[in-house]
């Protein structure tokens, strides 16, 4: 047996995977453990998407579906292209994925070739420089920090284009910091895309829970070289039904579309069809997305006053529900500082060292309020 080949023994796992699996073991085991590592709404699926489930069911929509997804999603996929980022994006231009995760990591495997550089944001989701690399290509880091509340600025980006660029990802609002770009720093990126010719590549996956601030699609400024990629998983609380999906170039997407029809074949048929509901629904699915986003706007005043409250330095960030904080009067080593908080507060948390964020842990605050103020009260005495 010669074992595993080079290109998986050098992937790394994702950090916040494995974290949330240990903090869901230990609380089967009983411990009274506060988990604020997964990126994962509380909120259950609304009953009108399950409803939606079990008529599909019902009617038998139970066989396979084709490797771009079923036709009436794709039209839903569209059409909520248009109505909610005024993007002229055709059914056809659409592929439906196994969660966000899938049509990202699809495409990576559709347009790199070994030695292509991407340039990705740092911090930044641990699996964007992970799925670079298994495609063969280079992920480029382009640092912010705590101080400019993680915004990048596009002057440092472009030092970072070589011929050998092939695309940069554009997360707004970000996973782990939570940041919402300005429409003048992605247009600025899409204007470098458009100028040395290389993709954009924009996870939108976050763009409901925005809470001051504009959502701004950079497709508007480089449409021929912008890919889209949203999901059901946070704005509908959808995480465990993994439909994701994309909208860009039909060249590119052909492509997406292709390495699927290798691997996954298609995403489930049921929660496709639940899909076409969340997005086509547009009052009742309006209703769940503006009362989380109200929920996770309170938790977020209230863990970022709390933390800094105790000396943990917590920058206000406008999206997603996360937030980045300094753990150095903890531990200056991250990871030391998050077992501690682990073992001794018994408040779990992801170190921020596989996002690039040395000295820092990431928090999601998808969780309720009273258990925000029960981690707060926990960390403090260990302080």
């Amino acid at each position: 047996m010669r074992g595993l080949s080079q290109r998986v023994r050098s992937l790394k796992p994702s950090a916040t995977v494995a974290v949330n699996a240990k903090a869901l073991e230990l609380r089967r085991q009983g411990v009274d453990l506060i988990a604020m590592t997964a990126g994962e709404p509380d909120f259950d699926t609304p009953q009108h998407i399950k409803d939606a489930a079990a008529r599909a069911m019902a009617a038998g929509k139970t066989k396979y579906a084709p490797p771009a997804g079923i036709p009436e999603l794709r039209e839903a996929i569209s059409a909520k292209f248009k109505r909610e980022n005024a993007l002229e994006i055709p059914p056809e231009q659409t592929v439906v994925t196994v969660g966000g995760k899938q049509a990202l990591f699809n495409l990576f495997q559709a347009i790199l070739d070994p030695g292509d550089e991407v340039i990705v944001i740092a911090p930044y989701w641990v699996s964007y420089p992970e799925m670079v690399r298994f495609a063969g290509g280079n992920p480029v880091a382009v640092a912010t920090g705590p101080e400019s509340g993680f915004i990048p600025d596009p002057d440092e980006i472009a030092h970072k284009v070589t011929p050998r660029t092939k695309a940069i990802v554009v997360n707004s609002p970000g996973n782990p910091t939570g940041a919402v770009y300005p429409k003048e720093v992605l247009t600025a990126i899409a204007d470098l895309a458009n100028q040395h010719d290389f993709y954009v590549i924009s996870d939108e996956i976050y763009e409901h829970l925005i809470y001051e601030g504009e959502h701004f699609s950079p497709a508007h400024v480089a449409p021929d070289r912008t890919i889209t990629v949203n999901g059901a998983a946070k704005a509908y609380a959808m995480t465990g039904w993994r439909i994701g999906y994309a909208g860009g170039p039909k060249d590119v997407i052909k492509g997406v579309i292709d390495v699927s029809s290798q691997s996954t074949t298609s995403p489930d048929t049921i929660a496709q069809w639940a899909m076409v509901e969340a997005l086509n629904n547009v009052e009742e699915s309006g209703k769940f997305i503006a009362m989380a986003r109200e929920a996770y706007r309170r938790r977020r005043d209230l863990i970022v006053k709390g933390l800094n409250d105790l000396g943990l330095s917590t920058p206000r960030v406008n999206g997603a529900f996360y937030v980045l904080s300094d753990v150095s009067k903890i531990d200056p080593d991250e990871n030391k500082a998050a077992l501690k908080m682990l073992e001794e507060a018994k408040v779990a948390v992801v170190p921020g060292t596989d996002f690039a964020a040395p000295h820092h842990v990431r928090f999601s605050y998808a969780t309720s309020q009273e258990n925000i103020k029960k981690a707060l009260e926990r960390i403090g005495a260990i302080l």
